[in-house]
């Protein structure tokens, strides 16, 4: 009985821990920089970081100037015609062809067309899309949704084996506005220093209090201490030695 009450709290455990939720941050003053991002026309840049995701636990936080817009998020998830064409600041786009072609490639700069054909308020935003040449999905920020010529930056790839296929073209509708999120800001150079120094503060403070402690008890039952104080003992005998 008892080993079965084990075996049933360890599985808990397991159960517990493979749910737990995860964050993958992302938080930049310029997604593009280092690319080629300024030059004319769109620039599609990669270098995206490689994730397991799961919608129904895990959370995309997002943070600096760029991704201000996620603070009044206008979530949309679906195929593109059902995609609201006011408002929409983060899509996940469950078209996964823009030609009618199974053979032709469907790529980030595909879906963001799409988009732009479809939504009709500017700004930046987010999106979702199945890329068909690796088979996967990846989450992109474009500078601006309804325009076609917008640089794009891809952020994450989604590589668990959930998100493959066309279970994981299916697994899209999973998505909702809860995975995403406002990164919070990383402190300013400044502001990590002073917490430091005022940390090392409070561990040198209490370094002293404790050292003060064990002095005031080396003091109180060292025989040797009062012996000096009372005058008694080895210490006073050396002394009178020394003066004759």
């Amino acid at each position: 009985m008892r080993s079965s009450i084990l075996s049933v709290g360890l599985a808990a455990l397991v159960l517990g821990a493979s749910a737990q939720a995860e964050t993958f941050t992302f938080i930049s003053e310029d997604p593009f920089a280092g690319s080629g991002a300024a030059m004319p026309g769109r620039q599609v840049v990669g270098g995206e970081t490689f994730i397991d995701f799961n919608p129904a636990t895990d959370v995309f936080a997002l943070g600096g100037s760029p991704f201000a817009f996620l603070s009044n998020i206008s979530f949309a998830n679906g195929t593109i015609e059902n995609i609201p064409a006011a408002g929409t600041n983060v899509a996940v786009l469950r078209t996964f062809d823009n030609d009618n072609n199974p053979v032709t490639p469907f790529g980030a700069g595909n879906a963001a067309n799409l988009l732009a054909e479809r939504i009709t308020t500017p700004g930046p935003g987010l999106f979702v899309y199945f890329n068909s040449g690796l088979d996967l999905p990846r989450l992109v920020y474009s500078t601006d949704l309804s325009d076609n010529t917008a640089d794009l930056k891809i952020l994450f790839r989604m590589t668990n084996p959930e998100f493959a296929g066309a279970a994981g073209r299916d697994a899209m509708q999973q998505f909702t506005e809860s995975n995403f999120a406002v990164a919070a800001p990383i402190p300013e150079p400044s502001t990590i220093l002073l917490l430091g120094s005022g940390a090392a503060f409070l561990a040198f403070v209490r370094a002293g209090k404790r050292r003060e402690a064990r002095q005031g008890l080396t003091s109180l039952f060292d025989p040797g201490g009062r012996a000096a104080k009372d005058g008694s003992g080895p210490q006073s005998n050396a002394g009178s030695s020394h003066q004759g």
